[in-house]
């Protein structure tokens, strides 16, 4: 997963600073969202250990003992810079506590696509399925409308260019499914050394 090195300090300053875990906003039935960016998520500067203790000490303090969700947004994400690799994942996921799976009620995945669609259903049943597995809370979301129906949308940040993909899915609904590749805009991933996230502009959809 980590093929550069970086102390495990800065490890945890980088995931810190790309925001890629974010505790915030609640669904319609009150739950708090753990938000995840796949597009920040830097798998090669990540170490699985340094991911796992930071997961453990950070995140899952955070969400207490009650009932949450997880919105997991897809976009942008590229295998070669974003992927942690089938052996990582499973890793991370065994280290989950189960009281934590257990309060997990759903995972609102933002913008599948056809490779995630694939993967899910080929590994997904196969290394997070059984009691409290990951795989069966899976709820696939192809535009962010269908999002509001879930989740408080005055509560939760989208990134812009999650937003400018939607729309593009809305005039080019074959790229939902790897049928149409999108020439025509290039987005950026929040550089290493950037001081903060303001080269993603970040608002509330009102």
């Amino acid at each position: 997963m980590c093929s550069q090195v970086v102390s495990e300090s800065e490890q945890e300053e980088l995931i810190d600073r790309l925001e890629i875990f974010k505790i915030h906003g609640r669904d319609k039935q009150g739950r708090k969202i753990l938000r995840i960016i796949g597009k920040f998520f830097p798998a090669r500067l990540l170490s699985v250990e340094v991911l796992k203790r930071y997961l453990s000490e950070r995140v899952y303090p955070r969400l207490g003992k009650k009932a949450f969700t997880v919105l997991y947004v897809h976009t942008g994400v590229q295998r070669s810079e974003n992927f942690a690799g089938i052996s990582a994942l499973r890793s991370i996921y065994d280290a989950i506590p189960a009281n934590v799976k257990e309060n997990l009620q759903a995972v609102y995945f933002v913008h599948p696509g056809l490779q995630a669609r694939l993967f899910l259903a080929t590994f997904g049943r196969l290394f997070f399925n059984g009691v409290g597995g990951l795989y069966g809370k899976l709820r696939y979301v192809n535009r962010l409308d269908y999002l509001w129906e879930h989740v408080r949308r005055h509560e939760v940040e989208i990134p812009e260019f999650v937003m400018d993909h939607d729309e593009d899915l809305e005039y080019r609904p074959m790229m939902d499914y790897g049928l149409e590749s999108d020439h025509r805009r290039v987005y950026g991933a929040p550089a290493v050394d950037s001081p903060a996230l303001s080269i993603y502009s970040m608002r509330c959809i009102s």
